[in-house]
């Protein structure tokens, strides 16, 4: 295939023709993009999505490939799989980061040096960006897991290429973090870096919340590198619980060729080995018709889908 004009400024060395997809989610599903690009640092993540916009291609910031479902016919387009991970940490607790730094290589390195702020969101698959973009949580610390620990909680603020193609500095008031859902749902503004405020811990508490957060965390979910999924499927029913709902229809174990509601968590769907996203959609499809049938609730997709299916 010929480099469109746009992208020839690009690094050739990092840049790939018909690259499959599937590898670099956590579904491990999906087909072939027809460029896939790594940018290794935020001024080159942001040159990428400039270059795309440029040349008018259709684009996609890829992180860590959890929360999608890329098609089984891939993407007419761009993906540019973010890979820029620089980031430091200053003497007053401040950690800068770009956006595609991986947040459990984080948490690690942090809460080893004594900083807390991180520890919560160990297991959870998931860079910067995507952290910010979904406002991650989790229910911590135990035993009690009363409060839902937001990134939020910990946020300074965050460089963006924004929408209109402007490098800015932003803060929580531009991104209007919500549960599950921030500005960035909803402009294509993408993270470049970020600034998250860590408080001194003790590293023998730290790593007393690491450990009971992947024991609970195990207990509840299936292993991604057993059963490859998405996370949660459906958006949370406050009251109620997607999972829950499906569960009582008798759809734990319920499966479509490869893909399977788990027998763990019935809103997570799980690849066997070679499911492919018509079988997951058809799933999904038929969680939504169960629920509605029979308890009237309609259920709503938390996930990306992509490309062309």
């Amino acid at each position: 295939m010929t480099v469109p004009a746009a992208l020839s400024t690009l690094d050739a060395s990092r840049l790939w023709p018909n690259a499959p997809l599937a590898p670099y989610t956590t579904f491990q599903i999906g087909g072939p993009a027809d460029w896939l690009y790594d940018a290794t640092s935020a001024d080159d993540l942001a040159a990428a999505i400039t270059a795309a916009r440029e040349a008018d291609l259709p684009w996609f910031v890829l992180g860590l490939g959890a929360n999608v479902l890329i098609g089984d016919r891939g993407f007419r387009g761009f993906v540019i799989r973010n890979r820029a991970v620089a980031h430091r940490i200053g003497p007053d607790g401040v950690l800068w980061s770009e956006s595609g730094a991986v947040v459990q290589d984080l948490v690690l390195e942090t809460v080893r040096d004594g900083w807390s702020g991180l520890e919560h969101y160990i297991g959870i698959p998931s860079t910067v960006g995507g952290a910010l973009w979904q406002n991650l949580h989790f229910l911590s610390p135990a035993p009690e897991r009363e409060r839902t620990m937001f990134i939020s909680d910990v946020f300074l603020d965050c460089e963006i290429l924004s929408q209109e193609g402007e490098r800015r500095v932003v803060d929580a008031s531009y991104i209007q973090f919500g549960y599950d859902d921030t500005v960035f749902h909803h402009r294509r503004d993408v993270v470049l870096s970020a600034r998250l405020q860590l408080t001194a811990g003790d590293p023998f508490r730290l790593h007393q919340i690491l450990q009971e957060n992947l024991s609970w965390r195990g207990s509840r979910h299936p292993w991604l590198g057993i059963h490859p999924s998405a996370g949660s499927i459906f958006q949370k029913i406050d009251g109620v619980g997607a999972g829950r709902l499906i569960d009582q229809c008798g759809l734990k174990g319920f499966r479509v060729g490869d893909a399977q509601i788990s027998h763990i968590h019935a809103n997570i769907m799980v690849n066997l080995g070679h499911a492919t996203a018509a079988e997951v959609r058809a799933l999904i499809a038929h969680a939504q018709r169960a629920v509605q049938d029979k308890f009237g609730y309609e259920l709503k997709p938390e996930i990306g889908f992509i490309g062309e299916f």
